[in-house]
């Protein structure tokens, strides 16, 4: 099984705490910030940043279905760790200043992908589609905190 790795970044028009804080709101501003690939959404402990156990539904393809339930984490400033309980998907959200009032958030997200040819074409075309999804996360957070 290789390790499967998809990673998407925008610089936002915000403070960097500003921006941190709207990622790490989960029971207020994340939900807002998910597209219609993220389903069944639901805080389960905590709410804000490190602690919390957040739970949603991730469709990334009309079969792909994955069942997330993620513990966060604050390993340093400006970093959000979500593991997946239910897989070894793991992501990391980085928050960094990029010049005046500006902040560039990464997004990667690293899992073990199947073995095969099954293999083959999960390392090839999941970070694409999972890169695009993302890709949509950023542009909302953009709109939230740009405002």
């Amino acid at each position: 099984m290789a390790q499967v790795e998809a990673t998407t970044e925008r610089v936002v028009a915000a403070q960097p705490d500003d921006v941190f804080d709207a990622l790490a709101d989960y029971s207020g501003t994340r939900a807002k910030l998910l597209t219609e690939h993220f389903s069944e959404y639901e805080v389960r402990e905590g709410g804000d940043g490190e602690g919390s156990l957040v739970h949603w539904k991730l469709q990334a393809t009309s079969k792909r279905i994955r069942d997330c339930l993620l513990e966060v984490t604050e390993p340093t400033d400006g970093e959000l760790v979500e593991k997946d309980r239910n897989s070894s998907m793991v992501t990391t959200w980085r928050v960094t200043p990029a010049g005046e009032g500006k902040s560039r958030v990464v997004v990667t997200t690293v899992w073990k992908g199947a073995g095969g040819i099954g293999g083959f074409f999960e390392k090839t075309f999941a970070p694409k589609g999972l890169g695009r999804i993302y890709d949509a996360v950023l542009a909302k957070l953009a709109t939230e905190v740009e405002k």
